[in-house]
């Protein structure tokens, strides 16, 4: 008589099938075991605190009489080399879908949600054998959902600016407000934002040339002159804790005929400047930034959380990914392998989030998860 299987393991494979089950199998060769295997397999080594295809295997093989409870697993466990090489193989735009799939189900990008896109790179995914750069990584992070919603990869940093409409592509952010560092401020961005419907907040910085040094001005004099002469808008935040105070102050003005490049930038309405003065130790340090948005400056409060919120992402994902899943030392490199195991750390990290019964962090989770198999798949299942 067949082992009973739980509803909720019955749950989970319909999860894998449902998003990965029309995924091409790169493989020519005759198959020793199933593409979805392999696949689900490395999810829920990854949430179980796995980071590496030599873990996946150890993982699979320690949980071989659950896992054969609700997947084939026709000739037992794969290889470590294995994973690695049907990973390398997968074609990686296919398997960013299976990714959009599934966020589609946990999340939605609601009106007036701040969608932060900001790059990282993943440092030891270079080959010096080959020539191979490391692999740089742009992200789109839902502030309100607290969930990566899509990514693609470029093999600079500096080719983020072609990246960036890509990956705004695939992305469903209607209502959105999209905020970029300097290196994302092209007016071919900007207008890709338009044209899903949402907002831009893009950063502004020398490399701008004239636009950067007419909108300092313009607040240097209106600061000196009076703001109130300038139809500016003002907001002020001031927080602190633990001997540190942090205050900032934003600056908006859509009172902007007089920029002489406005045209330049569809439906440019706002020039913002941002003042942070952080207090820690008895040493002050004062930091200037400005933006422009097709945001109306009516709402000066609005536009500095979208600010606060895109800073946060190196503390919300990033650091998440390095600390929790230690992607900065992960020698994962060959063929498409480090692309698509970066979208599995970021399905992991987003189930992690998504699971809000524990109150620890994520690396504790994945401990509890790899300890928990009821845990792992509540995890999994939401």
């Amino acid at each position: 008589m067949g082992k009973k299987v739980n509803p909720i393991e019955t749950a989970s494979q319909e999860i894998f099938k449902d998003h990965f089950g029309t995924l091409i199998d790169p493989r020519n060769a005759q198959k020793s075991h199933h593409l979805l295997d392999i696949i689900a397999i490395t999810i829920l080594a990854v949430l179980s605190g796995a980071n590496g295809f030599i873990d996946i295997e150890e993982y699979a093989k320690a949980k071989y009489d659950w896992l054969k409870g609700f997947l084939s697993l026709k000739n037992g466990i794969p290889s470590h080399d294995t994973f690695g090489r049907v990973f390398s193989l997968i074609n990686p735009g296919d398997f960013q879908e299976s990714f959009q799939s599934w966020i589609k189900t946990i999340a939605k990008v609601t009106s007036g949600e701040v969608v932060a896109i900001d790059g990282k790179t993943l440092r030891r995914s270079h080959d010096k054998s080959s020539n191979k750069a490391a692999i740089h990584m742009v992200n789109a992070w839902a502030s309100n959902n607290r969930v990566t919603i899509g990514q693609y990869k470029t093999e600079e940093k500096s080719n983020e600016i072609t990246a960036i409409p890509e990956l705004l592509k695939i992305l469903e952010i209607s209502g959105a407000i999209v905020t970029i560092d300097a290196m994302g401020c092209q007016t071919k961005i900007a207008k890709a934002i338009l044209d899903k419907d949402a907002d831009y907040l893009l950063a502004l910085k020398e490399n701008q040339g004239n636009l950067h040094e007419d909108v300092a001005d313009h607040f240097d004099s209106a600061i000196e002159q009076g703001i109130d002469d300038f139809n500016i808008m003002f907001c002020e935040t001031v927080n602190g804790g633990h001997g540190r105070v942090e205050t900032r102050r934003c600056y908006t003005c859509s009172d902007i005929d007089w920029l002489e490049l406005k045209e330049r930038w569809p439906k440019l309405k706002t020039i913002v400047r941002i003042d942070s003065e952080r207090f820690v130790d008895d040493k002050t340090s004062v930091h200037t930034r400005y933006y422009i948005s097709s945001l109306l400056a009516s709402d000066p409060e609005k536009i500095l959380n979208a600010v606060r919120l895109h800073w946060g992402v190196e503390n919300s994902h990033h650091w998440v990914l390095d600390v929790a899943f230690r992607e900065d030392e992960s020698r994962i490199r060959k063929g498409h392998a480090a692309e698509n195991f970066s979208v599995v750390r970021n399905i992991a990290a987003n189930m992690m989030r998504n699971e809000t019964s524990k109150k620890i962090g994520i690396k504790a989770k994945r401990l509890r998860a790899g300890w928990d198999n009821k845990y792992l798949l509540k995890v999994l299942t939401g």
